[in-house]
């Protein structure tokens, strides 16, 4: 193999995976706004989770794509794990596509795929058309570097060295492990697979030479999965260790099938005089099989996964995010991520709320019997309070500029309004928290009239702050109707205790400092519930603009 074959090698893997990017992410682009309506049909029934699967990786071409998004969706709380398991069955099948695709050698046609995909792109200034051309583009120069690949491998078939390595692969351990190595170090099954078909379609490798390699492969896909889960909550972490249960399992049972059946003669029978065909349907029947042989287990995978990593006694809050995860703007698929942030916003905003009506309350405690230690732990609550709405504002910029689909985006900007609604009411919490403090000392105290109002506005808030605390997307309906009910109570109440602060201030029954301090608390609490009807009316729009995400929830409660 001369100087020239090393560059034709090296130029043709280059278009090679260049193509497969290229047409992945059109289809990626092409499939994405299907993407919820296609969720919308996943239900606890397993065999259409494994079809849902195999469908959006077959359309986007990437089961490192779907299992990514898979890991992100059950971080956020869209998927339970154990719908996650037919979901990772079915993109083991849906990328076998791949393989078939090239198999059919279509290199002949290549060129004119990839002029027809350029032109589609240069010459028409639509979104969609750029999508569909870069499918047909990447699918063109796909095979044209499969085509220089292959002749370029041709001389390794006379080359005793690389004969002598060629026929190592047989022994199963050597193959396994060089064919996850390899497509650990790629990340993508489909474009290791692809190079293998190349081999074989220069007549470098046959079935029986690249068999366990093509096993191993299977395992070494799950290495994105793996890096994907880095930084996340343990339950995401658990959806890779079944992705990568399912292709050990497989790869165990394929290597006892081969080595005590004539597995490989009945592969190669089917298509004796193309190789590059043999493989992809190796690769098929693998995924197929395993997933007909693991259905019944699904739920023990799942049993599998906890029993690896068991669930850990909750940390206290501390300055530390529940539900936010950065980590989902540092991989390159954005498939499904808008679903993911508008999800983890919801919950994230949730656990701030839970932090200010506690804080609410505990000034209403501070207000009966002032109390240091209370005061200490109103001024911590609002130090997390603080710390959520800053992430928080973080989180939303950086999704905003995550190129993400404008459909998909449209609540995330209303969440940052409910945050800063919840930073108020925590301000105006302090401020009666510095009025009671304020009270104490001066030595003075509220008469047993003044407390029995402030106990009333105080149950009126606890009850507007409860009601805004809603377990799911589907808890929005009614919920302004509801808000703006208890708002006006509120009103009417501070219109009722001022008049009567005002009477007890003529008839002399309190002094003008209290009467201060107690028209400044009245007037937080008031505060409060337009916060709260701010944060109803915001939620109602995002009502709106979550559907899909609502429906999704609802089915995975099921």
């Amino acid at each position: 193999m001369d100087f020239n074959n090393i560059i034709s090698l090296l130029g043709g893997l280059s278009l090679f995976l260049y193509g497969m990017t290229m047409m992945s992410n059109g289809l990626e682009i092409a499939a994405g706004n299907r993407l919820k309506s296609i969720l919308e049909k996943l239900t606890t029934n397993r065999f259409v989770g494994i079809g849902v699967g195999a469908l959006i990786t077959a359309l986007i071409q990437s089961s490192s794509a779907m299992t990514v998004m898979v890991v992100g969706f059950v971080n956020a709380g869209l998927l339970q794990l154990e719908n996650a398991v037919w979901l990772i069955m079915g993109a083991n099948i849906g990328t076998t596509i791949t393989g078939q695709l090239i198999a059919l050698d279509i290199s002949r046609f290549a060129p004119l795929l990839a002029f027809a995909g350029v032109s589609m792109i240069a010459f028409f200034k639509s979104q969609k058309l750029d999508a569909y051309g870069s499918i047909l583009a990447g699918l063109g120069i796909l095979f044209m570097g499969m085509s220089m690949m292959s002749s370029a491998m041709e001389p390794l078939r006379t080359m005793p060295e690389f004969v002598n390595l060629i026929t190592k692969f047989q022994n199963p351990l050597i193959g396994i492990l060089v064919g996850t190595i390899f497509t650990a170090i790629i990340q993508s099954s489909s474009a290791s697979i692809g190079i293998l078909q190349a081999l074989a379609a220069g007549g470098v490798v046959t079935l029986p030479s690249a068999i366990f390699v093509l096993f191993g492969q299977n395992i070494g896909t799950c290495i994105t999965a793996i890096l994907a889960a880095i930084g996340v909550e343990r339950n995401a972490k658990r959806t890779t260790i079944i992705h990568l249960a399912f292709n050990i399992i497989g790869t165990i049972i394929f290597v006892i099938i081969t080595l005590t059946t004539p597995f490989e003669q009945w592969m190669m029978a089917l298509t004796p005089d193309n190789v590059p065909a043999q493989i992809a349907n190796t690769h098929t029947v693998f995924n197929l099989v395993t997933t007909i042989i693991l259905i019944p287990f699904g739920h023990y995978m799942a049993k599998l996964a906890y029993f690896v990593l068991p669930v850990l006694p909750e940390k206290s809050n501390g300055l530390e995010l529940k539900h936010l995860d950065f980590n989902i703007f540092n991989n390159e698929y954005r498939l499904g991520s808008s679903a993911i942030a508008n999800t983890q916003l919801f919950r994230e905003i949730q656990n701030m709320l839970e932090v200010v009506q506690q804080n609410v309350s505990n000034t209403f405690d501070l207000l009966k019997k002032f109390d240091e230690d209370k005061l200490a732990e109103i001024e911590q609550n609002e130090n997390y309070i603080d710390f959520l709405n800053k992430e928080i504002i973080r989180f939303t910029t950086m999704t905003l500029s995550f190129e993400l689909p404008a459909s998909g985006t449209q609540a995330i900007g209303l969440f940052l309004k409910v945050a800063s609604d919840l930073e108020r009411i925590g301000d105006h919490s302090i401020n009666i928290a510095e009025h009671a403090q304020a009270i104490h000392d001066s030595n003075n105290s509220f008469s047993k009239e003044a407390l029995a109002e402030i106990k009333e506005m105080n149950q009126y808030t606890q009850q507007i702050l409860e009601t805004l605390h809603i377990q799911d997307f589907a808890g929005f309906k009614d919920l302004l109707v509801k808000v703006d009910e208890l708002e006006n109570e509120i009103d009417d109440a501070h219109d009722r205790f001022s008049k009567a602060q005002m009477l007890r201030l003529k008839e002399k029954s309190c002094t003008i400092e209290n009467s201060i301090q107690y028209s400044k608390i009245l007037i937080d609490f008031e505060r409060i519930g337009d916060h709260a009807l701010n944060i109803a009316e915001n939620f109602d729009e995002i009502q709106s603009t979550v559907q899909d995400l609502r429906m999704l929830h609802e089915m995975n409660q099921a």
